[in-house]
């Protein structure tokens, strides 16, 4: 594809907005407020590619109101997603690359979220780490991060990094973006950055950079902490330590118009092998990052002996989405197909759950995976006239035999997690 190339106001070439929207494609996707798919804006780049770049160039480049999506949480809530159209999140990709070159290599070591080469395991190793050296933790949660975040704030954080004219223009006009309601209504944004949009995440890594990354550590330099964008979680060595950093970040938040979620943010003990214990009795003992929560268990050491560790493993509430998830599929019904057909069926989502939440203390998996051997003897019932009148452990006894027969099968067999 070809675009004609003149003099431009801005420095934005035709190839960043062609590999932005490569990037864009990977990632996939829905439409925005105009339906426009990736799969049509990719047949006809031409049409709707070169505007992208002719306006980012020029300067004349204002974005689409971003269509608000309700995704329900696992606590009953509401979390609201932004989606902006195709060509806007071309758009902010090419940006968000440009800006990322600048601002990644002054993050903070303890940063992990939404960063080339880190991801959460980072994160969960180094808190395991910390965790063992040091007593108690704060498990800090801000309350409606990307939702509250202030637009002249987040503007004067991206200033401490970059002067770059036509990267604070797109920032701003991004930030104030309209909203398309569930109703089709259109609201102004006064702060805040959609969750959904290709650069919110760095802008979030900017904004809280400023705020909390760069702050603590001068301020508070005996502390530890890992960060993966909101949420947060601070090592003290003692209790008194942990309350005047509590109290300070929430004076600091304050400062920065944020707060802390009520009820949400607590200070966990985390007990192991040691000869003090707090003379007091301690209200938490454990806490979830990532997905994974940590507390007291038996571990082994390097000399095979047994001994008190504060470690991960998948959370109860992550165990409970998995088993949502694999309910609403409906394997049991499927009953005009094959076993063999399931297994395709759920081999990527097994495969994903195994590599996230089995990196440390896989074992834990078995309670995921006991219900979905439930949910596949159930189709066995259903299939087989022969099962139906019997008790359920008959259809789950041939479930074992089959999965001696065939151990790799399905993803779970292969790891051990047979019926």
């Amino acid at each position: 594809m070809i675009f004609k190339e003149k003099q431009k106001s801005q420095p934005i070439s035709k190839r960043q907005v062609m590999e932005a929207f490569k990037k864009v494609r990977s990632n996939k996707g829905g439409s925005g407020v105009d339906d426009l798919s990736i799969r049509e804006v990719q047949s006809r780049p031409i049409k709707y590619l070169y505007p992208v770049w002719n306006r980012l160039a020029s300067g004349s480049y204002f974005p689409k109101p971003v269509r608000e999506v309700e995704i329900p949480k696992t606590d009953g809530r509401i979390r609201k997603l932004g989606i902006p159209t195709v060509q806007d999140r071309t758009a902010q990709m090419v940006i968000r690359e440009e800006l990322e070159q600048i601002v990644d290599k002054q993050f903070s070591k303890n940063s992990f979220g939404y960063r080339p080469g880190k991801s959460s395991h980072h994160a969960i190793k180094q808190c395991r780490k910390n965790c063992m050296e040091m007593d108690w933790a704060i498990d800090l949660d801000i309350k409606s991060f990307f939702d509250d975040i202030d637009h002249t704030l987040m503007l004067q954080a991206l200033g401490h990094f970059t002067k770059k004219k036509h990267i604070h223009l797109y920032v701003k006009r991004w930030l104030e973006a309209s909203v398309q309601k569930k109703d089709g209504t259109i609201h102004p944004r006064i702060k805040g950055t959609p969750q959904g949009g290709v650069i919110s995440p760095l802008l979030a890594n900017i904004f809280l950079h400023i705020v909390f990354d760069s702050w603590i550590e001068t301020h508070h330099p005996e502390v530890k902490f890992e960060r993966y964008a909101d949420d947060i979680i601070i090592h003290c060595d003692n209790f008194k330590q942990a309350l005047r950093t509590l109290e300070a970040v929430k004076a600091r938040l304050f400062q920065c118009k944020l707060e802390i979620k009520s009820g949400k943010s607590n200070i966990v003990y985390c007990k192991r092998n040691q000869k003090k214990h707090p003379p007091f009795k301690v209200h938490y003992v454990t806490f979830d990052f990532l997905g994974f929560t940590f507390k007291p268990r038996m571990v082994k050491g390097y000399f095979g002996n047994f001994h008190l560790g504060f470690t991960p493993s998948i959370s109860r509430t992550s165990q409970k989405r998995i088993n949502q998830t694999l309910f609403k599929m409906k394997l049991h019904r499927m009953v005009h197909l094959r076993l063999l057909d399931l297994a395709g069926i759920v081999a990527d989502k097994v495969r994903g759950w195994i590599h996230y939440y089995g990196k440390v203390r896989m074992s834990e998996l078995h309670y995921v995976f006991r219900f979905l051997n439930k949910r596949l003897a159930k189709w066995v019932r259903n299939k087989y006239r022969r099962f139906r009148r019997k008790h359920w452990f008959a259809a789950y006894k041939w479930l074992q035999e089959t999965a001696k027969q065939y151990p790799n099968m399905f993803v779970h067999w292969q790891y051990g997690f047979t019926p």
